[in-house]
């Protein structure tokens, strides 16, 4: 009998299959509460992280961008008025329930001309080879099952010269900085989540999951090996947060 392949969801071994379900549940938890509890969590700074993003993306009039796992829909609003009426920004999220708040939020401030919206899974994405000029997938990947599979179809979809930015939590560059990340995670951020969102087991989740993400070189690494080229990474917050950035040839 062949053994059932596992992974892991935060620290805990899951069947391979099981993944995605629970990590929706995750999200279907949170989903109303997300924008909140980014700003609590992170002081306001994940604001100047995207921020940075948007700025490395080198976004141009007329651009095409996908923004997977883009969840609320923060990196969508900036890249809508940058890539203007003959661009377009398609926000794309495995989880209809964060789709749905993304869309409603953008529809109140006025966004909508040249957004797209898909409920797309980053290993499968359903869009034709060589469709976009920006691939960017922020805080989303770490929760994907299969992420050198999802790297490839990120590869398949961008245009030749395209560029993907990967926004993702990291490891922290010293170890005095990653006792008091410890500390905060894993006690401070299961009690905010408990105190605003009902739920402080999807927060041990998300915090566990962090720590279950491949470092800085291991992801440069596993971009390199999906075929990106000219692969880097910068670090911001000391190592807590890294965007990575690679190129299609």
């Amino acid at each position: 009998m062949a053994e059932e392949k596992q992974t892991h969801f935060g620290y805990e071994q899951v069947k391979v299959e099981e993944k995605a379900g629970r990590v929706a549940g995750v999200f279907h938890s949170v989903a109303a509460k997300y924008d909140l509890m980014n700003d609590l969590m992170s002081g306001g700074i994940h604001r100047l992280w995207k921020r940075f993003t948007i700025e490395a993306s080198a976004v141009r009039p007329g651009h095409s961008v996908l923004d997977i796992a883009g969840g609320t829909g923060d990196l969508t609003a900036k890249f809508s008025r940058l890539v203007g009426e003959n661009g377009n920004v398609v926000l794309a999220d495995i989880n209809d329930s964060m789709l749905k708040v993304g869309r409603d939020k953008l529809l109140d401030h006025g966004i909508a001309g040249n957004v797209q919206y898909s409920l797309a899974d980053a290993q499968h994405l359903p869009f034709a080879d060589n469709s976009f000029d920006i691939v960017t997938i922020a805080f989303g990947l770490r929760n994907v099952t299969d992420k050198d599979l999802a790297l490839r179809s990120m590869l398949r979809v961008l245009k030749p010269g395209g560029r993907l930015l990967i926004l993702e939590f990291s490891k922290p560059e010293t170890a005095a900085l990653e006792k008091i990340y410890d500390q905060y995670s894993f006690k401070l951020l299961p009690f905010m989540g408990k105190l605003v969102t009902n739920d402080a087991d999807s927060y041990r989740y998300l915090a566990e999951s962090i720590r279950m993400h491949p470092d800085q070189q291991t992801l440069k690494g596993m971009m390199e090996e999906a075929g990106f080229e000219n692969c880097s990474f910068h670090n911001m917050t000391g190592g807590i947060v890294a965007l990575h950035k690679g190129f299609k040839a």
